[in-house]
């Protein structure tokens, strides 16, 4: 009788044990689940700010597009007219318009002074969207950590409750996973990506 109570107070503090170990384990998966969650956010806002600018810059691309070839269409009727005029001040006004207009489609294609040429609102707008894509790319890999998380608390949590260690063990593992998408999206968030190409590419 005492030999079956002290296994069971044996058995009672190895629970005991076992269940503290856990509960740590899910403290430290929901710190860096927050911290995924966190990172994910402001990833996910930076790229819908991104998309905004980037489509503003091409909207003002565009408009300043319009302009220069409907000014490069009256540029070149008024290059017509001035080679049948025939009167010294008449074609002098006429050049000198045309040269005013030359000069304004070359700044408007592009103008390193203001950033608002063509040519300087075509490289900011795709550096916005590259930044834009390598947030998502960020986004996408910390909604996996995420999930994996949150799994990882379940099945940790499911252990306390049935007292399966196999289960927190499992837990721990998705943490790992959970971790290792964190650090990929913080520093190689292409890398997955990348990976998928890669063996698509070789599947074929």
């Amino acid at each position: 009788m005492a030999h079956e109570a002290t296994e069971r107070a044996e058995h009672v503090e190895e629970a005991g044990h076992h269940n503290k170990g856990v509960a740590l384990l899910i403290a430290v998966l929901a710190l860096i689940l927050a911290l995924s969650e966190t990172l994910g956010k402001s990833a996910q806002t930076s790229a819908l700010t991104d998309t905004v600018q980037a489509s503003d810059t091409w909207a003002f691309y565009q408009a300043r597009n319009i302009r220069a070839t409907v000014v490069s269409t009256a540029k070149e009727i008024k290059e017509l007219e001035a080679a049948s005029v025939t009167d010294p001040a008449a074609k002098a006004g006429i050049t000198k318009k045309i040269e005013d207009w030359d000069k304004r489609i070359k700044r408007w294609e592009s103008d390193p002074d203001k950033k608002e040429g063509m040519k300087e609102l075509s490289e900011k707008a795709k550096h916005l969207e590259e930044r834009r894509d390598h947030k998502l790319e960020q986004y996408h890999n910390y909604e996996i950590a995420s999930a994996a998380l949150q799994i990882g608390i379940v099945l940790a949590s499911a252990s306390i409750i049935t007292s399966m260690v196999i289960l927190a063990w499992l837990g721990g593992v998705l943490g790992l996973v959970g971790l290792a998408f964190m650090g990929i999206g913080l520093y190689a968030p292409d890398l997955v990506m990348h990976l998928f190409a890669a063996s698509h590419a070789a599947g074929h």
